[in-house]
């Protein structure tokens, strides 16, 4: 079913990024973060987080749990941040490198909902997640496994994320994300990471293996759980990607501007408390600022102001060397033109401002409520032509094809050509979903919407998928892994 996607690769943008602002506006938004830092402050919910400003010379207020920080010092940490990581999986091959014209795509992260033609919408199961993780192998335009693809709420959250990983490690080979929610499950994920590569503790601390995401509650707050995983991870070498979530008009100021002030703020609090916990740490500047629909108080996505955000903050990452995190996201609530003209310009807006690692790019549905097999399928033919039009256009004289404009003579056309013959496979994209047909065809064939042609494909995908393989010792240690920490009870559910 999938013979005709584009082999598995590495991409490169060949495009140079956009730049909506001049690097005079791009100052102005750093000055007002370091304004925000200096005398506003921001509120760090963790003891062991305060206790490292406060060995750094911050400003540390206790009672309230506020930092502020000099601007000196804080471009002083972030400066220690690499502007390139490499991330080894467990399968060599999948090795993907974030950072400057390098980009990579992941499946939807997160939502508690599932929904498909066959049973509409609903709670997500564990079927329903290993059904995401074994398209997400299966697609070579996938290049990472976000978070949780859909919660597999029929699972204890407390032994939850055992079972996911497990799943996640079994059943694809990529490079995988844990959760920083407290001390038990990122200490349990990177042990299980370092038991599925077939690594020592210290060939593991060597280089980065995993990653994780974490957001700050905007504004101006980072909680307890994300960021004991985020130091704990960072204290091994394992990526960190800093994510403030600012939708302006709620969480954020109501101008771009400000909204972006703010994210840029929360970030590099938190990047540069991470260099101070391991000088040189792999972390990434992640943006997800959008707005609010001022109407109702919804999310909104793939909006005007997402795209110009998405670009500004690939402007901020590369001013301060740092890779950039950016998302896929809408609003729908129906796989609809709407969730695909939100996608199409999420999209745009995240790979031409630069981004390195786009989340959700592919099944987001209802701003991250649901996880739609339907649309996962959609979005990975955007993908696969987004990573087609990046490639880099070679011009030489048998591209130009004077024999073949030549040979076309009488026939008016280019479909005889020899050259036509022996090119056209090298020429083309070829879709995985797209129907070109005529009209009449089409009808006579069923006449099926794309929605509809997408519920074949994933059904297909998932009938013909082949788990990766896995050295039988390895897998045995790691069930030992999981029973063992089920029997210890796990991960605390409150913090």
């Amino acid at each position: 079913m999938l013979d005709n996607q584009l082999d598995w690769c590495q991409p490169c943008y060949a495009d140079a990024p956009v730049t909506p602002i001049d690097e005079d506006a791009v100052q102005a938004i750093h000055d007002a973060s370091m304004t925000i830092l200096e005398n506003l402050g921001v509120l760090f919910l963790n003891d062991a987080a305060l206790s490292i400003f406060e060995s750094q010379g911050c400003q540390v207020e206790w009672d309230s749990k506020r930092v502020r920080m000099d601007r000196a010092w804080v471009m002083e940490q972030v400066a220690k941040a690499p502007s390139h990581i490499t991330v080894t999986p467990r399968n060599p091959d999948r090795t993907l490198i974030f950072g400057g014209r390098y980009f990579n795509f992941g499946q939807v992260a997160s939502p508690p909902n599932v929904m498909d033609l066959d049973q509409g919408r609903r709670i997500g199961v564990r079927a329903d997640f290993q059904n995401f993780l074994k398209l997400a192998q299966s697609y070579n335009c996938i290049h990472f496994s976000c978070g949780y693809p859909v919660e597999p709420m029929d699972l204890h959250p407390s032994i939850r994320h055992l079972d996911g990983l497990f799943d996640k490690l079994t059943l694809t080979d990529k490079v995988v994300h844990a959760y920083s929610l407290g001390t038990e499950r990122i200490e349990d994920a990177m042990e299980m990471l370092r038991i599925a590569a077939g690594l020592t503790h210290e060939a593991f601390d060597a280089q980065p293996r995993m990653f994780t995401n974490i957001n700050s509650t905007s504004p101006l707050k980072h909680d307890w759980p994300m960021l004991d995983g985020a130091m704990r991870m960072a204290a091994r070498n394992q990526m960190v990607v800093v994510s403030p979530f600012t939708l302006a008009g709620a969480m954020a100021p109501v101008t771009l501007a400000g909204a972006l002030a703010l994210q840029n703020a929360e970030g590099l609090a938190a990047i540069a408390l991470l260099q101070a916990v391991r000088a040189g740490a792999p972390v990434m500047y992640g943006a997800f600022t959008s707005n609010v629909d001022m109407k109702t108080g919804a999310p909104a996505f793939g909006t005007p102001e997402f795209v110009r955000a998405m670009q500004i903050s690939g402007q901020l990452a590369r001013f301060y060397g740092l890779p950039l995190r950016a998302s896929n996201a809408n609003a729908a609530n129906a796989l609809d033109a709407q969730a695909v003209w939100e996608s199409a310009f999420s999209l745009q807006g995240s790979c031409s401002g630069g981004a390195n690692l786009i989340y959700h790019a592919a099944g987001w549905m209802e701003g991250g409520l649901s996880a739609s097999f339907e649309k996962f399928i959609i979005d990975c033919e955007m993908l696969q032509q987004i990573i087609y039009t990046q490639r880099p256009i070679q011009v030489d004289v048998s591209t130009l094809a004077v024999d073949a404009i030549a040979e076309v003579g009488p026939h008016g056309h280019f479909f005889g050509c020899d050259h036509t013959q022996q090119r056209y496979r090298d020429a083309f994209y070829t879709p995985l979903l797209s129907d070109w047909r005529n009209y009449e065809t089409w009808l006579d064939d069923g006449g099926l919407w794309a929605h509809q042609r997408a519920t074949t494909q994933y059904k297909t995908v998932l009938e013909e998928y082949v788990e990766p393989p896995m050295d039988p010792a390895i897998r045995e240690e790691l069930v030992d892994f999981v029973d063992r920490r089920k029997a210890e009870g796990g991960a605390a559910t409150d913090f």
